[in-house]
């Protein structure tokens, strides 16, 4: 028989960090298209399917890979609160750097070259970027553009004016992993037949959206009345499932081929919404594990989550000094060097050191929690009873029994 996941996947020696890279690098040639005209002026891969572009594609994996990391995290032992900390010092710090960027150091340039001056930026009536940061740093963006900007760009002609198109999907992502830190503050994660059922769950309801089953935006599916919800839920539901039964599924090199089979298929003849993006993850995990030679990909830093926040605004900025007018090998080349030089510092000056900070407690904070420790650890004593709960605290009492009948 093959090595199941859970004998094959080494967390500290895999390829995860190639494929998310090589996914980030692919959502650049995506979105090449509207933001520099190439491709007809659509998302590269629009034109041979018609749910789902290269960009779409890559996304799946990246929430794929979030479902699965994120779910072995919350199953530890960390506290929700801890929990959250991490996922904000993940996120936020370098997407707040990107707005930052965007609104003071990208756009005045672009503007200043458009207009010969900097009359009408910084008191702009409209989208002010004195407020871009402030209506965009808890995710949802509710100001896309700046100062009106862009109406002589290609992707005007697609009637879009965007400074960061691609973060939108951030504020999906962040919610995934609300749903994971709830599951496991409620006990769901331990066990895993009932956060199975969860994950199934938001599969099936992707499933009944994109299969023309029904509208999920209607009756006791209100919580999905955005389908981009269901959608994206998916793939993260599906990086829980192989979380959750690492020990029951086959990394086997037979099945990787017929997933690239289907989801070939499912990607030019339609169900890759439904069924097909499934086959494609399984194939994402096989390569995760079986890539060794990519083990160290990241020796130099993590760099696809700067490539994602930081290609779009690049690619806009370029737009307005013509370089998609150089063709399309050249406008890639540089794109992508410019990009990798923003990860490359994004990863070194901002992600790592915020993640740095992962187990940081205040001063005034860790005297309070000392403090109240033992008198919390009393109260808790006396209403869990070990039997009975999946916490971390009755983990704890129940290993002091057992300490204690041994040593009796």
């Amino acid at each position: 028989m093959p090595l199941t996941l859970d004998q094959a996947f080494n967390p500290r020696a895999n390829s995860i960090g190639f494929l998310r890279w090589l996914m980030a690098f692919a959502v650049i040639f995506s979105h090449s298209g509207p933001l520099a005209g190439f491709y007809g002026g659509e998302d590269l891969g629009a034109g041979i399917s018609g749910e789902q572009s290269l960009g779409g594609v890559a996304v799946a994996g990246f929430f794929f890979f979030s479902g699965f990391l994120i779910t072995k995290s919350r199953m530890g032992k960390s506290t929700i609160f801890r929990y959250f900390w991490r996922r904000i010092l993940r996120i936020f710090p370098a997407f707040w750097t990107a707005l930052l960027v965007t609104a003071f150091v990208l756009a005045p340039i672009a503007w200043n070259h458009q207009h010969g001056t900097m009359d009408g930026y910084w008191n702009a009536e409209q989208e002010s970027p004195l407020t871009y940061f402030l209506n965009n740093m808890f995710l949802e963006l509710n100001q896309r553009n700046i100062a009106s900007m862009g109406d002589t760009l290609p992707f005007a002609a697609h009637g879009g004016h965007d400074w960061n198109g691609s973060a939108w999907t951030l504020e999906y992502e962040f919610k995934a992993y609300i749903i994971v830190g709830l599951l496991g503050l409620f006990g769901v994660l331990a066990n895993r037949w009932i956060a199975g059922f969860v994950a199934v769950s938001l599969i099936t309801v992707n499933a009944l959206q994109w299969g023309g089953a029904m509208n999920v935006g209607t009756g006791v599916y209100e919580l999905f009345g955005n389908p981009y919800n269901a959608m994206f839920f998916a793939p993260f539901a599906f990086g829980m499932l192989f979380a959750l039964f690492g020990d029951k599924i086959p990394i086997d090199d037979r099945i990787m081929c017929f997933g690239v089979v289907l989801a070939i298929l499912a990607y030019v003849n339609g169900g890759w919404n439904v069924w097909g993006q499934y086959a494609f993850l399984y194939v994402l995990m096989w390569i995760a594990v079986r890539a060794t030679a990519l083990n160290n990909w990241e020796k130099y830093g993590d760099f696809s989550y700067g490539i994602y926040i930081f290609a779009w605004p690049v690619m806009t900025f370029s737009a307005f000094f013509g370089l998609h007018e150089t063709g399309w090998f050249v406008y890639h080349l540089v794109i992508i060097v410019v990009t990798h030089i923003l990860a490359f510092c994004s990863w070194h000056l901002i992600e790592k050191p915020a993640m740095s900070l992962k187990n940081w407690t205040p001063k005034w904070l860790a005297k309070i929690l000392k403090w109240g420790t033992p008198a919390v650890d009393s109260v808790k004593r006396r209403l869990v009873n070990p039997d009975f709960s999946s916490s971390n605290f009755a983990k704890r009492l129940r290993l002091e029994r057992e300490d204690a009948e041994v040593q009796a």
